[in-house]
């Protein structure tokens, strides 16, 4: 249905004129199918909108004429907000946020720092990794490698590299860029995985602590029920024959 002026509740329509509001006396029209109608009289264009019952929309008001488009308002108004949503997702991908890793950094401060780069990811941002070596651990950069190595190898379902690393002066550096939407894995944070446990093909989660050789701890022992501090638990309470 054509509706000669917009609903005062919407925030939008105030930079956007349709039907009455349009304020030149003549208008260059596109048809509802995209098509090239020329230039036309504000009235008649606007007709020819109501006869589809669809409306005239003002999309080019700083044109001369002002270019006009004959479509559903509604419509109109839910494409411009998916091209501003994709507009923002494409300044998303622009920002760069930097984790930084150590040759000996403890694997969970690792874990902490993989988690942070997967958000980012997630979030269509890129992520630069950097690794500084210090004193005598320039002597064995190898192991800087491996860190680094690993890091890109753990968050390859969210992200690939631009690059290898590459050392400059005193550190290691790589950029790791988001992957498609359509190719990446969810974001662990939201199925309650660990970053480590996503990578597995529809495997739960385990949740069971890890001991520094990689081996499940054992299961503790029972306590006994009673008191936490029991000063006679020593005690030899067996009776001598």
């Amino acid at each position: 249905m054509s509706r000669p002026f917009p609903r005062s509740s919407s925030s939008g329509s105030s930079f956007v004129r349709i039907n009455g509001k349009i304020r030149a006396r003549e208008v260059r029209v596109i048809g509802i199918e995209g098509q090239q109608l020329g230039i036309l009289a504000l009235a008649d264009a606007i007709r020819q909108a109501q006869s589809l019952g669809v409306d005239l929309v003002e999309i080019a008001p700083n044109a001369t004429p002002p270019v006009c488009r004959i479509v559903d308002y509604g419509k109109f108004r839910y494409e411009q907000a998916k091209r501003d949503k994709e507009s923002r997702k494409h300044q998303h991908a622009n920002k760069v946020k930097e984790v930084q890793l150590s040759p000996k950094i403890d694997p969970h401060d690792f874990g902490v720092k993989l988690s942070h780069a997967i958000d980012f990811l997630c979030e269509d941002m890129k992520v630069k990794v950097t690794l500084r070596f210090r004193g005598r651990e320039l002597a064995h950069k190898e192991y800087g490698f491996q860190q680094v190595q690993k890091f890109l190898s753990d968050v390859a379902p969210w992200g690939h590299p631009d690059f290898e690393p590459k050392l400059i002066g005193k550190g290691l550096n790589a950029m790791i860029s988001p992957l498609p939407r359509n190719k990446r894995a969810r974001n662990p944070r939201e199925t309650g995985e660990a970053p480590a446990e996503a990578q597995q093909n529809g495997q739960p989660p385990a949740h069971k602590p890890r001991s520094a050789a990689g081996m499940s701890p054992a299961p503790p022992a029972p306590q006994p029920a009673g008191f936490a501090n029991n000063p006679f638990a020593q005690l030899d309470t067996k009776v001598g024959s």
